[in-house]
């Protein structure tokens, strides 16, 4: 999830409507994309279509990208004015994208898959690519996913959002209130993207899934919990020793790049250092405070 935009990390040219900067932020990629023959959907937020839920709030563009083209485009985007904030490896628990920033159109979540939707990357962007269609946003043709694949998107976003107020909405909106062929639509495409785990968090049917290695991760996103239960939970659903052991390793570091985002400025070595010794006593107070609050169930 991209770092919320702020009046200290807006441009020159923040009089110009935060809609409006988005929709330019989409165009640009579109634009850096097809000039270089790269494949991206526009997902969420300004990309979705506006029947889905109305009135639905955004503050930055969403895209995801064909896993094979993730690099390419990063490197162009570089040279359009593009910069990384934040990496994959510390944007989520799920790895999954990156945030960018421009000095005129703001920030950029790029996916380079899409939590919940599988059985690989590869093949979720092949299904979703192989039904996109267009909208026009910044004046410029942009492909998205179709009505129906875009709804349960939205909806595999909502499950691990924590039964925010945002993703209840959604889920009424898209799922709850719906008619039962707009139901089975939807149902349709969880098994085209073979997305039943992500999915059965908006059911309640999450804990039929606990042999699944990357229930935890489901399961701490739903319903909360520690930096500790989160890496344990990333641990778990690393695929293969190598894996474990770079998830293993990260887990100790200091997260440079959110610890920039929140001073909003770089950070020294000593900054560095002192939350690195910070980290274990919050860690502790977090199991504390957790064991001694009931835990909240599935969003559905």
């Amino acid at each position: 999830m991209a770092a919320q935009e702020t009046t200290e990390h807006a441009s020159a040219s923040a009089t110009v409507p935060l809609e409006v900067r988005i929709g330019f932020a989409h165009a640009s990629v579109q634009w850096v994309a097809d000039r270089d023959g790269l494949d991206v959907l526009h997902v969420k937020g300004a990309a979705l279509d506006p029947t889905l839920v109305p009135g639905r709030g955004y503050s930055d563009a969403d895209v995801l990208v064909r896993p094979e083209h993730v690099r390419s485009l990063l490197h162009a985007l570089g040279r359009h004015g593009w910069f990384v904030i934040n990496s994959f490896a510390f944007g989520s628990s799920f790895e999954h994208s990156a945030t960018l920033r421009h000095n005129d159109f703001g920030l950029l979540d790029l996916h380079r898959v899409y939590p919940g939707a599988g059985p690989t990357p590869s093949a979720a962007f092949d299904a979703l690519w192989a039904e996109r269609d267009t909208m026009m946003l910044g004046g410029i043709e942009c492909t998205v996913p179709s009505r129906d694949a875009h709804a349960l998107l939205l909806l595999l976003h909502a499950a691990r959002g924590g039964g925010d107020p945002k993703g209840l909405h959604d889920i009424e909106s898209v799922w709850t209130s719906v008619d039962d062929d707009r139901r089975a639509r939807i149902l349709e495409w969880v098994d085209r993207l073979d997305a039943g785990l992500g999915f059965s968090v908006v059911t309640g049917t999450l804990d039929d899934h606990r042999d699944d290695p990357a229930y935890d991760l489901w399961r701490v996103a739903a319903r909360g919990g520690t930096r500790l239960d989160e890496w344990r939970a990333r641990l778990r659903a690393a695929d293969g020793s190598r894996a474990k052991l770079s998830v293993a390793l990260r887990s100790v570091l200091v997260n440079v790049e959110h610890l920039t985002i929140v001073r909003g400025r770089p950070v020294t070595r000593r900054e560095v250092a002192v939350e690195f010794f910070r980290r274990p006593a919050r860690g502790l107070g977090e199991q504390v405070a957790r064991a001694r609050r009931p835990t909240s169930r599935d969003v559905g």
